[in-house]
């Protein structure tokens, strides 16, 4: 390996492209371009219909929306800022049970500098250089009057934007590059795509040997040529071959990271969005004495989710569907989705269980009303006495014998079902 190549923080790639997704609140509906942007090669254009294709129609949905109820739009730009420059914006609406305005947003950039420094700064890394998502580039100057960025505080915001870098070595980036095409990758190639993914410089997250192991759950070889790492904060594409420039094969692996690979990071990032709510959901259960209405609701949400968004496989060609599982995998979904399917279960037993106690106690108390005056009424009809007063007696002995019925361990426990069923129901 060259001992002058060049090391990540002062490398620009043969071609390099970043894009840039936060949530947002959506404000109107654009008036911009339906579907995802167009981006071209040669006669391929990956419009709807070209991208449609390559996905379960499920999943299509999602993220295209169909004939007649739009989802996504679009619009191209060309605007330069420090080293950057925005070719494409695009919005997802992606509306949830408590938030029907929530979306996120996408900004398409190509990159002319150092692309980790350019990371580095996104993620607010200590040392790292000024904002470059500022002036021009501001995304709440981008979206005016279309979206609001959200802030880190709110539902779905993010601490930082979630980056998704792409670079292409040259002939003296020798870290990432393989000897031959069968030859195994140098160690300094993973650390590269490491570094591009987690956004950060050795000096800012040094990791340590022994954890190297969890990082391969999330990294993708989608062949000789090139790597994809899926981290909680961003995702990187690495080529492993040099890059000859235009009509390389990379001009194809490039389109698929900004389009296809996009989408499949996208559906995991409408997961996570939902899992959030959902879990945020559950921990509001016993807030108020709406019990049944709370987990009725519940259910419906999660049956909505998991038959619209909740898919593990996106299509019948791999890579999208091993950065789908690979995002899954650094956030916890599956997991996570099934403490929630069995905590609701749980939920919805309490709930059945309240109901039959709710019955079981009506049940009790007509019981005690009925039996002491179906007594006294029935002993006065086989003495034939039609009496009144003989009645008002009788219904007098009835009501006292219910009473003293109702101090009872029986009666108290009957009375103490009641209120339970009572809280469970609440004003349904």
């Amino acid at each position: 390996m060259s001992g002058d190549s060049p090391t990540l923080e002062s490398a620009t790639g043969a071609r390099q492209t970043l894009t840039v997704v936060l949530p947002v609140r959506l404000l109107r509906t654009p008036g911009w371009e339906e579907g995802p942007f167009p981006f071209e090669l040669g006669s391929r254009r990956t419009d709807t219909t070209t991208r449609s294709t390559y996905f379960a129609p499920a999943c299509a949905r999602v993220l295209y929306g169909t004939p007649g109820r739009a989802c996504r739009w679009h619009r191209a730009a060309d605007t330069s800022h420090n080293g950057l420059r925005l070719v494409a914006m695009e919005v997802l609406r992606a509306p949830t049970a408590r938030d029907p305005h929530h979306a996120l947003a996408v900004l398409h950039f190509s990159v002319d500098q150092p692309l980790l420094p350019v990371l580095r700064a996104i993620g607010h890394r200590p040392t790292a250089g000024p904002e470059p998502l500022a002036g021009p580039l501001d995304p709440a100057t981008l979206l005016a009057g279309v979206g609001e960025v959200l802030g880190g505080e709110e539902t779905f915001a993010l601490a930082r934007p979630y980056t998704i870098a792409f670079l292409t070595p040259g002939p003296l980036h020798t870290h990432a590059l393989r000897q031959d095409p069968e030859a195994a990758l140098p160690p300094t190639a993973d650390r590269w795509l490491w570094q591009l993914a987690s956004r950060s410089a050795p000096g800012d997250f040094p990791v340590a040997p022994e954890s190297a192991p969890h990082h391969d759950a999330s990294t993708v070889r989608i062949s000789a040529d090139w790597s994809a790492l899926v981290l909680r904060h961003g995702a990187a594409f690495l080529g492993h071959r040099a890059d000859t420039g235009d009509g390389d094969f990379y001009d194809f692996a490039a389109l698929h990271a900004r389009t296809v690979y996009l989408d499949a990071l996208l559906l995991g990032s409408l997961q996570r969005d939902h899992i959030d709510e959902l879990t945020e959901e559950l921990s509001e259960v016993f807030d108020s004495e709406r019990l049944t209405r709370r987990v009725t609701a519940l259910e419906k949400n999660i049956a909505r989710f998991r038959s619209t968004y909740w898919r593990q496989h996106l299509t019948a060609h791999g890579p999208a569907n091993g950065l789908l599982l690979a995002f899954q995998h650094q956030h916890r979904l599956p997991e996570r989705f099934a403490e929630i399917l069995a905590e609701a279960a749980d939920h919805s037993r309490l709930v059945q269980t309240l109901e039959s106690q709710q019955i079981s106690a009506a049940l009790g108390v007509l019981t005690i009303l009925g039996l002491p005056l179906g007594t006294a009424l029935g002993v006065l009809q086989v003495l034939g006495d039609e009496s009144v007063s003989h009645l008002l007696v009788a219904l007098g002995l009835s009501i006292a014998a219910t009473a003293a019925a109702l101090t009872t361990r029986y009666g108290r426990l009957v009375l103490s079902s009641l209120r339970g069923g009572g809280t469970a129901r609440g004003q349904d």
